[in-house]
């Protein structure tokens, strides 16, 4: 018989934004971290501190929570985004044709190691990091030195995005 070696998972390194308007944003956002370390395969290893910024889109809604979490998961892309939004699910997301409308939780896919996907269902890296403080503020405070694969490092990012709407919530 030949001898079989274990295989090896390769972990990869993946971000996700968090945000969270309605339904009592702080528990959304306590909530979906305790979510998020419960993913099979998957650790948390890093969240960032929460912050209120002003909604993007419709004026006419709350201030958004936000954060930003650091995962360690040997699950694919695609799974790890079936996850996150089983997680939205769960926490009363409803999807509606308004974009950028108010809702309980939205987890985004920030980054997914140094992978480039673009398909009918993921882009990765989102394409909205560089304009968004509300993102970069959170992650550039778990991972200061990120480099963002076809957009740069957060810090330089950070230097190029208004984040005067984006405060961060006192909190232990």
């Amino acid at each position: 018989p030949t001898a079989r070696w274990p295989e090896v998972r390769r972990m990869t390194l993946a971000y996700v934004g968090l945000g969270s308007n309605l339904g009592g944003p702080e528990q959304q956002l306590r909530d979906a971290f305790d979510a998020l370390a419960m993913i099979p395969s998957t650790r948390l290893l890093r969240r960032s501190s929460t912050y209120r910024s002003r909604p993007v889109g419709p004026k006419d809604q709350p201030d958004f929570l936000n954060a930003c979490a650091e995962l360690e998961t040997d699950l694919t892309a695609h799974a790890l985004l079936l996850e996150l939004q089983a997680i939205e699910t769960h926490q009363g997301r409803v999807r509606s044709e308004m974009r950028w409308g108010p809702r309980t939780l939205d987890l985004d896919l920030l980054m997914f190691g140094s992978s480039r996907i673009d398909d009918e269902t993921l882009v990765v890296p989102h394409p909205e990091i560089p304009n968004r403080g509300f993102v970069l503020v959170p992650l550039a405070e778990i991972v200061p030195d990120l480099r963002i694969p076809g957009m740069g490092h957060v810090q330089d990012l950070l230097e190029t995005v208004g984040t005067g709407d984006v405060a961060r919530v006192p909190g232990p």
